[in-house]
């Protein structure tokens, strides 16, 4: 769980889902960051998609949930292989935060997604 001036983010590994939440009481899911982990030929974290509601663009939810998602990378030791257009975007101004991604992971990615299209 991170805060990122009023937003709350949430990790749920089974779903594959990092969700951004804004307000009390468990508040309103403002935006997420779709994934899977990749096993093969290395473990990898693989963003898919990133959405935030209409109702919140523009307030750097997409921003926090990316930099979440590297630091959650981070903290467990793995590699992001990203498909999400926004995400590799993203790294690509922050490549303090996010290293380059390993482009036979990437490429193994893409593979699982389209062996899984019922995922996405």
């Amino acid at each position: 769980m991170s805060d990122d001036g009023g937003i709350r983010i949430r990790d749920d590994r089974a779903a594959g889902r990092l969700t951004a939440y804004e307000g009390a009481d468990g508040g309103e899911a403002v935006g997420r960051v779709e994934y899977f982990v990749l096993e093969e030929p290395g473990r990898a974290l693989v963003p898919v998609h990133t959405i935030v509601e209409p109702a919140h663009e523009g307030k750097g939810i997409a921003g926090a949930l990316v930099r979440e998602f590297y630091a959650i990378a981070g903290r467990e030791g793995l590699p992001v292989a990203p498909l999400c257009p926004y995400v590799v975007k993203w790294a690509g101004r922050h490549p303090e935060e996010a290293p380059a991604a390993d482009e036979a992971l990437v490429r193994a990615a893409e593979e699982w997604v389209t062996a899984h299209p019922e995922r996405f």
